[in-house]
C-alpha cells in the first residue's frame, strides 16, 4: 500500500503531470496562455511520429511470435467488445439518449495515444521494462470501437438523404491523420529497425520528454475549457467517466496477465482499455453521427477520463498489474 502512495506521488509531481496541471488551473483562472493551433498540430504530428517509430523499431527487436499475435488479437477484440459494455453503463448509469451513448461507447473503447505515451514514460522512469510490440497493439485498437459504436447508434436512427455514406466513414476511419503517421512510423521503424533507431535518435528520443510537456500543456488548457464551458454534466456522468476507466483498466490488466505479459506489459494494457478517444474517435463521430453532442463524449473523455487516468489511473493500474502478476 505504501509503494502504490509513493508510485502515484511520484507520477503525480512528474514534470508531464504538472505541466497538465498548469494549463488547467491557467485556463481556469481565465488567463490568456495558449498554444498557437498551427504549434499545436505540429506537436501532435512529432508525437505520432516518434511513438510509431521507437514502436516499430522495438518491434523490430522482439520479432513475431505467438504471444504478440494473441496480444494483438485480444486487443483488437477488447477494442470491439467494450463498447457494448460502455453503451450499457452508459444508459444505465449515466442515463444518456441511446445516441449519445453509442458516440461515448466508441471513445471509451477506442485508446487514448497520449495517456498511452504518459504511461510508457512513467514506465520509463521506474526502470520497468515492457514488449515494444504494445504500441502496434494500441495502433490496432484504435478504429474496432468506431465501428462497434456506429452500430449501435444506427439502431437507433433513420437516416435522411444526404447523411454521410459508408466510404466517406471508412475513409475518416482509417485514414486519420493519426492513424497513419502512427501506422506509417511503426512500419518504417520495424523496417529500419535499431539502425534507423540510431540515425534518428536525436531527434525523436531526445527531445522527446520536453515536447511531451508542452504538450499536456497545451491539453490542460483544452481540458479546463471544455469543463468550462459545458452544462451538460451532471453527477452521473461524472461518475461514469470515472468508473469506465477502472473498469476498462481491470478488464486489460486480466487480459495482460492471461497471455503472459511482463509487468510493464500488463499494466500498459490496462492502460489501453482505461483510455478514452479524444482526437481519432471525434473526428471519425462527428462525420459518422452529427447527431451526437460533442459536449458529452468529447467532455467525459478529455475533461474527465484523461485527467483521472494521467494522474491517479496509471499508477493505480501499475500497482493493480504487480498485484496480480506478482512482479
Amino acid at each position: 500500500m505504501i509503494d502504490t502512495i509513493s508510485v502515484a506521488a511520484s507520477n503525480l509531481l512528474s514534470p508531464m503531470v504538472l505541466f497538465f496541471a498548469l494549463g488547467f488551473a491557467a485556463a481556469l483562472a481565465r488567463s490568456d496562455l495558449s498554444i498557437p493551433e498551427p504549434i499545436a498540430k505540429a506537436i501532435s504530428l512529432y508525437l505520432m511520429l516518434a511513438i510509431g517509430f521507437k514502436g516499430g523499431a522495438g518491434f523490430a527487436g522482439s520479432g513475431i511470435s505467438a504471444t504478440l499475435l494473441a496480444t494483438a488479437a485480444a486487443g483488437i477484440a477488447l477494442s470491439f467488445l467494450l463498447p457494448f459494455l460502455t453503451y450499457a453503463l452508459a444508459r444505465g448509469v449515466a442515463r444518456i439518449g441511446p445516441i449519445d451513448a453509442a458516440a461515448v461507447a466508441a471513445h471509451y473503447g477506442s485508446i487514448s495515444i497520449v495517456t498511452f505515451v504518459s504511461a510508457c514514460e512513467f514506465l520509463h522512469m521506474l526502470d520497468i521494462p515492457f514488449e515494444g510490440y504494445m504500441v502496434a497493439v494500441m495502433a490496432l485498437m484504435e478504429t474496432p470501437a468506431i465501428v462497434s459504436g456506429l452500430w449501435l447508434a444506427r439502431r437507433h436512427l433513420r437516416r435522411p438523404d444526404g447523411a454521410p455514406g459508408g466510404g466517406q466513414v471508412l475513409h475518416e476511419v482509417f485514414l486519420n491523420g493519426s492513424v497513419v503517421l502512427l501506422t506509417g512510423s511503426f512500419v518504417i521503424g520495424a523496417i529500419t529497425g535499431d539502425k534507423g533507431m540510431s540515425t534518428i535518435a536525436p531527434f525523436i528520443d531526445a527531445p522527446f520528454k520536453g515536447v511531451l510537456c508542452f504538450f499536456l500543456l497545451d491539453m490542460g488548457l483544452i481540458a479546463a475549457n471544455k469543463l468550462h464551458g459545458t452544462r451538460t454534466l451532471s453527477p452521473r456522468l461524472v461518475l461514469f467517466g470515472l468508473l469506465m476507466p477502472l473498469l476498462g483498466g481491470a478488464i486489460g490488466i486480466g487480459l495482460g496477465a492471461g497471455l503472459g505479459l511482463s509487468l510493464g506489459g500488463t499494466a500498459l494494457f490496462g492502460v489501453l482499455g482505461a483510455s478514452a478517444s479524444y482526437i481519432a474517435v471525434p473526428a471519425a463521430i462527428r462525420l459518422a453521427l452529427p447527431e451526437a453532442n460533442p459536449a458529452i463524449y468529447v467532455t467525459l473523455s478529455l475533461a474527465i477520463t484523461f485527467p483521472f487516468n494521467l494522474t491517479l489511473g496509471i499508477p493505480l493500474y501499475l500497482a493493480t498489474a504487480r498485484w496480480l502478476t506478482g512482479a
